[in-house]
């Protein structure tokens, strides 16, 4: 750094110390977040590393965990367990996803914790509450998917349930908990007491489900599959061109008229079947078909180019590799350099939120387990005595991060 240029500003969460004993994928996305945005995330997991039976190496744990510190601990036995109760006076947030009789046998649960810190913020992630008829049952994205109404609006009409190419109620339940524990943390700020905040699985999907849930709680409508145009607005969908395909977006007034003359189907202006918003989802079946012979005239290139000078929007269809070579997607720095102890320089998806006048990189990649055990126990008052009988005893576990490992 240049000795002139000014030290920079700490991240937003900067002063947060998250416990985390989340896993699998829900739990970690909401942890990400925070830590994302400099909070002081530790990784509370097992000593043994094969116990969680996770690839530490593979593309999307790196993804899921940068941004963290690990603190191996075995919860299983009373003595791991005292030692968590220690960390926790002095944490501003516990994050947690195990099942609701799980916490409460092991101590973790929120009327225990809140007593021994009542400023903490604990937020929890469950498959179906924490607590009904299914609170006990444990929640997978696929299951969750199907049982929340995604699988039964995604795909072609009459091609039967369909999967979301990503874990929808997974990545979406994480995102809603990080909301909640910061709208938590704001309301701390203000009465000096923590709360509880919990989501789950289910809860998440069927919010998702937006305007297509507000169809069936306001008007009655069961919506079904529409495949790849939108549910009640046409034109707004994918088309295919004499090269491949385009997604197009023109249902409204002056969107509506732009895309008829860029297309050559004027007529369709004055034709009353397509008069209005509503007229064209009631005739969308010849719209549709108007517009299907239209654009396989040309390519998607041609078509994009003459779309966008008239200012409707419009796109390719591409996969990821596509994606990242996109020049907006390499403007925007969506992948950040990283340098891993194993794999060597790598890039990871950065945070797609940014905060003005704070840097986006990764600071640390995703940890060995144990990596960071010892100083997280000094940062929090143990003494180097109690650390080495715990370390001992095989309650903690510190590792070497620079060890060798095999590269995946």
């Amino acid at each position: 750094m240049d000795a002139e240029s000014p030290a920079p500003e700490p991240l937003p969460l900067a002063d947060v110390v998250v416990l985390d004993l989340t896993i699998a994928r829900a739990g970690p996305t909401a942890v990400r977040q925070l830590a994302d945005q400099g909070a002081d995330v530790i990784r509370i997991e097992p000593p043994d590393e094969s116990a969680s039976g996770e690839d530490r190496h593979s593309p999307d744990y790196l993804n899921l965990h940068r941004n963290k510190r690990s603190l191996a601990l075995d919860l299983k036995r009373p003595e791991g367990r005292a030692v968590l109760h220690r960390l926790v006076p002095h944490a501003d947030v516990l994050v947690e996803n195990l099942r609701p009789p799980v916490k409460a046998r092991l101590g973790f649960d929120w009327p225990t914790l809140s007593r021994l810190n009542p400023r903490l913020v604990m937020g929890s992630i469950s498959g179906f509450g924490q607590d009904g008829p299914y609170a006990e049952r444990g929640g997978v994205d696929q299951i969750v998917q199907g049982m929340g109404g995604l699988m039964s609006i995604t795909g072609l009409p009459g091609q039967g349930p369909v999967r979301a190419g990503v874990a929808s109620s997974d990545v979406t339940a994480g995102l809603q908990l990080a909301v909640g524990l910061l709208a938590a943390l704001h309301e701390r700020a203000r009465t000096g007491r923590g709360r509880y905040v919990h989501t789950s699985l289910l809860e998440s999907m069927i919010g998702m489900l937006d305007f297509q849930a507000a169809r069936f709680t306001v008007a009655g409508e069961v919506p079904g599959q529409e495949g790849n145009h939108h549910p009640t607005m046409r034109p707004m969908g994918l088309y295919p061109t004499r090269d491949g395909a385009i997604n197009l977006a023109a249902p409204w007034g002056r969107l509506w008229e732009a895309c008829c003359r860029a297309l050559g189907l004027e007529e369709c202006l004055s034709d009353p079947r397509f008069a209005t918003i509503r007229d064209r989802a009631r005739h969308r079946d010849a719209l549709d078909r108007l517009l299907a012979e239209r654009l396989l005239a040309r390519g998607t290139g041609e078509w994009l180019e003459a779309l966008h000078a008239v200012g409707v929007p419009c796109g390719p269809v591409n996969d990821v590799g596509q994606v990242f070579a996109d020049p907006q997607v390499v403007h925007l720095g969506m992948a950040v350099p990283v340098e891993d102890p194993v794999r060597g320089p790598i890039r990871i998806l950065r945070n797609a939120t940014r905060i003005a006048g704070h840097d986006p990189a990764i600071r640390r990649p995703a940890p060995t387990a144990g990596q960071h055990s010892s100083a997280i126990l000094r940062q929090f008052g143990f003494r180097d005595a109690e650390i080495e009988t715990l370390e001992s005893s095989g309650i903690v576990q510190a590792l070497d991060a620079t060890r060798p490992a095999r590269r995946r």
